[in-house]
């Protein structure tokens, strides 16, 4: 992925951190965008309204526009009081969340602040999220719609209301102890010490990033502060279907970061595999084949369908060796599943001394537990054994 970074004389390494106003402490306002160019020059003119002057203050915006939103910014920042920084990403990997990781790589500052382009997040709180942190110790001050004095208003329509609230229950319901104290958990405007994040532990996917932070970083001590999620300036919301369907993959892959999470998960994932199984055996015994062949095509399909739901669900971020690899590998082992169990049933009845049926059940679920084991050790490796080895898929 190659990078361009505005004004060209602020970073001389690529790899060095984002210019920052002399003074101790110090915030830095990280800024995704993506296409918002008529929201520039009001954003920026209510920032130079709002921020004060000390602790020093920057802007970096991450940009993964297709229009000339890098050159507004250059323009309008001309006026600000403030160093205005602008990343322009050529691939927009992570999405919006993507772009709040890539900006925390560069800040330096003791405080960064995130929030949207499209003025929906009032650029007058900067100063209060960053004052609440300072005030109470928290290392989390998240502007929440549901506290008293906050609003949804800038909503539009019944069902994008129904839609966040939902999420929201969902996600607490998903989360109860790391997002304890969270009340709005979608808000995407928030403050957070610089050292309570590390940008390596971050896999976000999609634009919910303060979901991310809250639950792989866990900061110790959080805070809140009410705000009215304004009217979108100009320009249309970017949220679709789309970003619906990531956000739902994005919860599932936190959830099961856990390894009693996953083994559970991928429990669950083999039993739905018996729908495609059987409707495959259904179908091949019906078109004239002999069901036992019929038996070990159907439960390629089943297979199929496991690896599938497995990939998206369950190790999304741990697809090192190339997809073909994979799917081999999952095969390979689904199937051993079945020519283990045999022998395994024949040995608790001879030697243990069982029944077939707990034999049996006994079987299923010594086998399920090397098949899960096996799967991560032999198909997904665990982060770090392969760090350098490219996600090929």
């Amino acid at each position: 992925m190659s990078e361009d970074l505005w004004p060209p004389h602020a970073l001389d390494d690529p790899e060095a951190p984002a210019p920052r106003a002399s003074g101790d402490g110090g915030v830095t306002l990280i800024i995704p965008t993506f296409n918002e160019s008529a929201n520039i020059a009001e954003l920026l003119g209510r920032l130079t309204d709002s921020l004060p002057a000390h602790p020093p203050c920057e802007v970096l915006f991450v940009d993964d526009s297709t229009d000339d939103t890098p050159a507004v910014i250059e323009k309008a920042a001309a006026d600000c009081p403030f160093p205005v920084t602008v990343l322009h990403r050529a691939s927009p990997d992570g999405g919006l969340g993507g772009a709040v990781v890539a900006g925390i790589g560069r800040a330096a500052s003791d405080w960064i602040v995130v929030m949207d382009a499209d003025l929906q997040h009032p650029p007058h709180l900067v100063p209060e999220l960053v004052g609440e942190g300072n005030r109470t110790g928290a290392d989390l001050v998240v502007a929440s719609r549901y506290l008293p004095g906050g609003s949804r208003a800038g909503l539009a329509g019944g069902y994008r209301v129904a839609v966040s609230r939902g999420a929201t229950w969902l996600t607490k319901g998903l989360f109860p102890r790391a997002l304890r104290g969270i009340s709005d958990p979608m808000s995407g405007f928030f403050a957070m010490r610089r050292t309570a994040v590390t940008a390596d532990a971050l896999r976000p996917l999609g634009y919910k990033i303060l979901l991310e932070l809250a639950v792989r970083c866990r900061p110790a001590r959080t805070a809140e502060v009410p705000f009215v999620f304004q009217d979108r300036y100009a320009g249309e919301s970017k949220s679709t279907a789309r970003e619906g369907l990531r956000f739902l993959t994005h919860l599932a892959a936190l959830r099961s970061a856990a390894p009693l999470a996953r083994m559970i998960g991928f429990g669950l994932i083999g039993l739905t595999g018996f729908v495609p199984n059987l409707l495959a055996l259904w179908l091949l015994t019906h078109a004239g084949m002999h069901y036992l062949p019929a038996e070990i095509v159907a439960n390629q399909a089943g297979v199929l369908w496991n690896f599938v739901l497995i990939e998206q669900l369950l190790f999304r971020d741990r697809r090192h060796r190339h997809r073909a690899d994979r799917l081999g590998r999952f095969a390979l082992l689904a199937n051993a599943d079945l020519l283990l169990r045999i022998p395994l049933i024949a040995l608790f009845v001879g030697k243990l001394g069982l029944e077939v049926l707990p034999a049996t059940a006994l079987a299923l679920v010594t086998t399920f537990v090397l098949r899960f084991v096996a799967t991560e050790a032999l198909v997904y490796l665990p982060r770090g054994s392969r760090a350098a080895a490219p996600t090929r898929s």
